[in-house]
């Protein structure tokens, strides 16, 4: 297939492209820097410029394609207080490719989240389904999100095979720079390595590798309206992640009070301190997934978050 992916130079997109590629298909990718448009070129990409506001460019570059792989997400507003408008974009964007795909069968597939489905419980692919306004826990700017993830469902009547991939809130992997980096990086700046209260919350997560392979089976075979889960572990206590950054750092380990946490943690505190497991089961059995990479505590086992940081 010729498939568009936005985002295709970025922390997960960097790895769905080979895996593309390798796979045999032709990609297109969108580029909004002179550098992600080098980076996709030397991987083996036809590059496409334009931002994910450029909707002209989206909707030209996905009716010359035989499938979508939407990864763009504006992360640098949505956590410097604009998720909401981040969301807004998304939502734009999601809808330009509904209208070209409409009717054609090609494939549609959305990169979403796992974070607050169903907290302290397990969650799997049928939570988070409710086609209803989305309240409850949920802040504004994430319900958003989850609603742009129905409206991709959704196309699925419109003769789209759509699908969502769900990620957990850490794809981790040599490189990384999202939410366990951060967790490092406030260990290091702190000395001590810590978690919330008892630190037996958990967090799901995923090696990219595996998250790549994923996106790719969901272009090739998943069926329309899907929502599969990219989840290698259910869920880490956040306490044992501790445990191995102090022992690689030589920080004491400790608990941080909840009334302490948004000091410590930072804007990383109300994540940190969720209790969110994620099952795959299904996901596995429809599509035949099986994770290969390392899991969470092995990866950082193997000390690349550790490395000192560049001057």
């Amino acid at each position: 297939m010729r498939v568009f992916v936005t985002g295709a130079s970025g922390w997960i997109g960097s790895a769905v492209v080979p895996e593309l590629i390798g796979a045999g298909h032709q990609v297109v990718g969108l580029a909004r820097s002179d550098a992600s448009a080098a980076a996709l070129a030397e991987a083996g990409a036809e590059v496409r410029r334009g931002t994910l506001d450029d909707l002209d460019t989206l909707r030209e570059a996905a009716a010359e394609s035989d499938g979508v792989i939407h990864l763009a997400f504006k992360h640098d507003i949505a956590f410097s207080g604009g998720f909401e408008d981040a969301a807004d974009a998304d939502r734009r964007a999601i809808d330009t490719f509904g209208e070209v795909l409409s009717g054609s069968d090609r494939p549609f597939v959305i990169a979403s989240g796992t974070l607050g489905l169903a907290p302290g419980q397990v969650a799997t692919e049928q939570d988070g389904q409710a086609s209803g306004p989305v309240g409850g826990h949920w802040a504004a700017g994430p319900a958003k999100r989850l609603a742009n993830a129905h409206a991709t469902v959704a196309l699925a009547d419109r003769g789209v095979r759509s699908s969502v991939v769900r990620l957990p809130p850490t794809v981790h992997g040599d490189g990384d720079h999202g939410f366990m980096a951060t967790v490092v990086s406030i260990a290091r700046e702190k000395g001590v390595s810590g978690y919330i209260g008892d630190g037996a919350n958990r967090w799901p997560a995923v090696h990219r590798s595996d998250a790549a392979h994923l996106f790719r089976l969901a272009l090739e075979s998943a069926p329309a309206g899907s929502t599969l889960h990219a989840i290698a572990d259910q869920g880490v206590p956040i306490r044992a992640v501790a445990e191995v950054i102090g022992r690689h750092l030589g920080l004491p380990v400790a608990s941080v009070s909840p009334d302490d946490a948004a000091g410590h943690f930072t804007w990383l505190a109300a994540f940190l301190a969720m209790d969110s497991p994620v099952s795959s089961a299904y996901t596995r059995e429809l599509l035949g997934w099986q994770p290969t990479g390392p899991g969470l505590l092995d990866d950082l086992d193997k000390g690349h978050y550790f490395a000192a940081p560049s001057v």
